[in-house]
């Protein structure tokens, strides 16, 4: 990871604009936008964060406060240290009272550690089973609390609090339960930590008053959420021997313009749907969208987790989103309902992202997770070149693309250690680089409204494992046109953002989830900066990459060297209608075959047996570039530009970029021409029979690629490894899955040898050619 300031280069990137003169480059920030209009953003910079992941709250291993700490603090043990930090466990109920902490070292004025206390500790035997509110879920000791609750009452007022006591940007959101499928990262920030929240006097002594709130977060979850089947419309109700029946929040769950009480699903007593399962469940779901659309337009968001973990969609059950579910959701919100989370979290499991041949059994068949596995860590909605990201972008829908750590614990590691077989803290591997506008505000105290305007913009682009540390993309339209631009006026334009870790505002030129709108037959400049991190990154690990020493390359796990940059275009050609033979359709199961080796000799899928509804077959990867063709910068060590032109365009289409650190052909892990491969071959999980629960896969016989370093810091698994005070790891750890006594490629290290970095799109709107609709 680079050490340098992300300020220190502004007297060069100024040198650089000078030097290009006024002709060139108009000035910032009073600058055209790409028809020649006057825009005034406010200044910006692309801010780390991560918004789905666990606390004792619901199936997390620690507190909250702890969770806070090890996502946000910049220390030797934490150097990961976060930007905004959104707490975000699931929906439904919990029986642990997650604002205890573990230890005194955890302890603030307004929740101290409580002796003999800690998270594990449940609500009933700390605030009392009386207090517990709505209807009953559980008994004695274990007793739940509805998230609802739990949200609007204990989560918000800690983390409101912890935002003021840390002077950090911090919100509350919750990864839904969501009717008729597996998992959503959503929020609705309506009241959520109000202006005076930095600027109050905070308490000296336990117990804290919120500011604001988080009762619209709390309602949705009462409302839509399928783990939430209490019907007490947010009041005291069924507890024993209390009669406060009626009092609360009494919640009214209806829709603007939907049936609501006339639906045959409706429940009155509850004042919501019913609808849990399949496609009743999803028309629920569907409707918590639109009721997020009327009433918090601008303060919510509505994005898939993992979505391809489940498999398809069950129209009897809850499983996996086939595209025409993200189009239902895109367009009954689209300020809502803006991208998906397809590089899931659970990058060090043994199923990487917890993704599997054979997951799930639906009516006794097991079906595959979409694609099978990972490709390079992420779902092959987004990973498959012309797969169904493509399809919708090749509508011209705001869908972006989003990753996550959705932390839960270390596995068999304590949480402070630095190995994992099962997640990463947030932050630590994965980051969502967001563009947020703060204007004159502090960047430590950038506002949830700012950080959700971001996620919406589509300005952001996402790194795992440290590859890269700065980035931009623009185009601009080319010359000879009125403010247009040749190769290198855009790629300095691209520099100096990349160099003050922003975005620029220029005539003529547009970035990621922005549209530029040409005439026919004009060129577009299309420009790249972007900086290999510096130094080591967050891997605890020194040893030589195992997968690029099968090709002879010596790069070490914690230096990791980004080798190339792919360019992915294709057409726009119009939103699809719901009803049409292109609109609907799932992924098809067995898409890897476990019984082939990812060689090249092998054959690959192909998108054949792809429904049209779930592709795009006009994208493709229009340029590569690498050492030879694009351009180092001696003056910012690691920095790298590239452009190129796209000639007398005649219909509107779009672009994205992602890169990695390993070149093609890299057994296993990449094809010839660069694409990842599926990542069963270093997935260490026993895989089940399709039609039965016997294993036809034992545990590690999937495995490839052997690890052979031996180190002479190399502790043993029972060891306490946290990195503070000690020397990297130089060898191959001894947890990695073993078979016939050779350590292979698994877990946290197949994560830290296989990186890859996506940006989201540019689209170009072609006058006269196809509108591109959901894109401003």
């Amino acid at each position: 990871m680079s050490t340098s300031n992300p300020h220190q280069h502004g007297r060069v990137a100024i040198a650089v604009v000078t030097a290009l003169g006024a002709a060139a480059i108009a000035s910032s920030p009073n600058a055209a936008d790409a028809s020649g209009g006057t825009t005034k953003k406010p200044a910006g910079t692309y801010l780390a964060g991560d918004f789905h992941n666990h606390s004792t709250c619901s199936d997390g291993s620690t507190s909250m406060q702890k969770k806070v700490s090890k996502s946000m603090d910049r220390t030797e043990a934490t150097p990961w240290g976060l930007d905004w930090f959104v707490q975000a466990g699931h929906g439904s109920a919990g029986n642990r009272n997650c604002t205890l902490v573990e230890d005194p070292s955890l302890a603030t004025p307004a929740y101290p550690y409580v002796a003999g206390a800690g998270p594990g500790t449940t609500w009933a035997n700390s605030i009392g089973a009386a207090k517990i509110k709505g209807n009953l879920s559980g008994s004695g000791a274990t007793q739940n609390m509805w998230r609802w609750q739990a949200v609007q009452e204990y989560q918000y007022p800690l983390l409101e609090y912890l935002a003021a006591y840390r002077n950090e940007p911090l919100f509350l959101g919750v990864e839904s339960v969501v009717a008729g499928h597996e998992h959503t990262s959503m929020t609705v920030i309506t009241g959520q930590i109000p202006a005076g929240t930095y600027r109050q006097n905070l308490p000296t002594t336990a117990g804290y008053v919120a500011l604001g709130n988080a009762d619209a977060l709390a309602k949705w979850q009462y409302c839509f959420d399928r783990g939430n089947s209490d019907t007490s419309r947010g009041n005291f109700t069924t507890q024993p021997g209390n009669v406060n029946t009626f009092i609360g929040n009494n919640w009214d769950c209806s829709v603007p313009g939907s049936a609501n009480a006339a639906d045959p699903d409706w429940n009155a007593a509850g004042n919501k749907l019913n609808g849990a399962n399949g496609s009743p469940g999803h028309a629920k779901t569907v409707e918590g969208v639109k009721w997020m659309a009327k009433y918090h337009p601008d303060t919510s968001y509505y994005v898939p987790a993992h979505l391809e973990r489940a498999g398809p969609f069950n129209p009897t059950g809850n499983n996996g989103f086939n595209v025409e579910h993200l189009r239902n959701f895109n367009n009954a919100g689209p300020r809502i309902a803006f991208g998906f989370e397809s590089q899931p979290g659970h990058g060090a499991s043994d199923r990487r992202g917890e993704y599997n041949l054979r997951r799930n059994s639906i009516s006794g068949v097991r079906f595959d997770s979409a694609g099978g596995t990972t490709f390079g860590g992420t779902g092959v909605y987004a990973a498959q070149v012309g797969g169904v990201w493509d399809a919708l972008l090749g509508e011209g829908r705001n869908w972006w693309f989003f990753a996550s750590s959705d932390w839960h614990s270390r596995g068999a590691f304590a949480g402070d250690d630095r190995r994992s077989d099962n997640d990463f803290w947030p932050g630590e591997y994965q980051r969502n680089y967001t563009l947020v506008r703060y204007g004159n505000l502090d960047p430590k105290q950038v506002s949830p409204q700012m950080i959700v305007d971001g996620l919406r913009s589509g300005n952001t682009w996402v790194d795992s494992g440290q590859l890269v540390d700065r980035f931009a993309f623009v185009a601009c339209i080319g010359n000879p046109a009125p403010h247009g631009r040749n190769e290198a006026a855009a790629e300095a334009l691209a520099m100096v953002a990349a160099r003050q870790n922003t975005d620029l505002d220029f005539a003529g030129c547009v970035t990621m989830g922005q549209k530029l709108v040409v005439p026919a037959g004009a060129d577009v400049v299309v420009a790249v900066a972007i900086r290999d991190a510096q130094g080591k990154s967050y891997s605890p690990y020194s040893f030589p990459n195992p997968s690029l020493l099968q090709v002879g390359i010596n790069q070490p796990l914690d230096e990791p060297v980004l080798h190339h940059v792919d360019v992915i275009g294709g057409k726009v050609t119009g939103l699809r209608k719901p009803g049409a033979a292109d609109y609907a359709g799932a992924w098809p199961d067995s898409w890897v075959d476990p019984y082939a080796d990812a060689t090249e000799a092998q054959v690959l899928p192909t998108l054949a047996s792809v429904p049209a509804a779930a592709k795009n077959e006009t994208a493709r990867v229009i340029r590569v570039f690498g050492e030879g063709t694009w351009r180092e910068r001696p003056s910012d060590p690691g920095l790298k530009t590239m452009s190129f032109r796209l000639r007398a365009v005649q219909g509107s289409q779009y672009v994205r970029v992602r890169g990695t650190n390993l070149p093609p052909a890299v057994p296993f892990e990449t094809d010839a021409s660069g694409n990842p491969l599926p990542d069963v071959w270093t997935n260490s999980g026993a895989v089940q029979f399709k039609n039965s629960s016997s294993v036809e896969f034992p545990e590690g016989s999937l495995l490839r690629i052997p690890c052979t370093t031996v180190g002479r810091n190399v502790p043993q698994s029972g060891e306490l490894y946290t990195g503070v005070g000690q020397p990297k790891i130089d060898g191959c750890p001894n947890h990695l899955v073993q078979r016939d006594g050779i350590k292979y490629v698994s877990l946290d290290v197949a994560a830290w040898t296989d990186l890859w970095f996506y940006s989201n799109p540019i689209f170009v709107e072609v006058e006269s050619s196809t509108r591109v609709a959901g894109v401003m």
